[in-house]
């Protein structure tokens, strides 16, 4: 009986051939299987050092808030006036937080662990909140923003398209009751400056000049003319150059303002007049800003601190 040569074995030499290719694929399958879950390893752990990373640095920037709000209590106790010379308006530099560890315990994150920061004058700035109180529009507001703009060399009639966003935004949105629906969409308030943007005009340019000058608190303000800008003092009082503004913080500088009498005093040079409703001495709203650089990672935090009397309260905080 002869055998079909399909159904012979194979020589010697060749399964030997075969076995060894088998082999390789499959310790090459095992490589890639290996390597793969190694890999997914690798981003699993890389992602909760992140996370773990992104957590060590919100708890020092919480720490440094609750420092600066300490700070702006303590100052309230000893002064009724706030002034560029006064204890927190110094900025921290870039400091390393290893140096506060004692005999210089510290894990490696925190060798490699900066943190940085100040506390700025909110009602430095002009209060954007002021052009509209409960839907109706301020027109002496509307002026000074107006006059902000056009010494930043800016379109003037945009404060009043402001205003008129502010008050349509407060109005109640008129249902449809054939649909039970509102009738159109509703136009966001304003509560950033980056907002300023749903303002037909407004360009990220345009605010990029404005955005250290302007910001919208939660209630309306005087600005403090102690800390204000010449920018900020220009337009906030109606008739005061520029040129004028600038010698007023130039003899701010020597002297800082004690009270509004003596602010209404300096001024009273001047074809103008100022009152209590649109100037002030003291400040109930501070920005505190934080950078924190941990290993690889940064964090910069913004917040408003509200500051009524000894208490402080938090009102906001953006990590960016």
């Amino acid at each position: 009986m002869k055998i079909h040569p399909a159904s012979a074995p194979l020589p010697a030499h060749r399964q030997r051939g075969v076995a060894v290719i088998t082999a390789l694929l499959l310790t090459t399958l095992a490589i890639t299987i290996v390597a793969s879950l190694f890999w997914q390893q690798q981003v699993q752990v890389r992602s909760i050092e992140n996370q773990r990373l992104q957590l060590q640095k919100q708890w020092i920037l919480r720490g440094a808030l609750d420092w600066a709000s300490l700070i702006l209590r303590e100052d309230a106790k000893y002064s009724s006036v706030d002034t560029l010379d006064e204890p927190w308006a110094v900025p921290l530099a870039e400091t390393r937080l290893d140096q506060f560890m004692e005999n210089g315990n510290a894990d490696a994150d925190i060798a490699d662990t900066t943190l940085s920061g100040g506390i700025s004058d909110a009602q430095a700035r002009l209060n954007l909140t002021n052009l509209c109180s409960n839907g109706i529009v301020n027109s002496a507001e509307v002026a000074a923003f107006a006059r902000l703009l056009f010494n930043a060399k800016l379109e003037p009639a945009l404060a009043q398209a402001t205003a008129d966003t502010m008050a349509t935004a407060y109005k109640k949105p008129v249902v449809d009751a054939t649909r039970d629906s509102q009738s159109g969409p509703q136009m966001m308030n304003l509560t950033q400056v980056d907002d300023l943007l749903a303002v037909p005009g407004f360009s990220p340019q345009m605010l990029a000049k404005i955005r250290e000058l302007v910001i919208f608190l939660p209630r309306a303000t005087p600005v403090n003319v102690n800390t204000a800008s010449a920018e900020v003092l220009a337009a906030r009082l109606d008739g005061l150059t520029l040129a004028d503004a600038n010698a007023l913080v130039k003899s701010r500088n020597t002297a800082s303002f004690r009270d509004f009498a003596d602010f209404s005093h300096r001024l009273s040079i001047r074809p103008f007049s100022a009152s209590p409703s649109i100037a002030s001495v003291a400040t109930n709203y501070f920005l505190v800003n934080g950078k924190v650089r941990m290993s690889r990672a940064g964090l910069d935090v913004q917040a408003l601190i509200e500051r009524n009397s000894m208490s402080t309260k938090l009102i906001w905080i953006r990590e960016h």
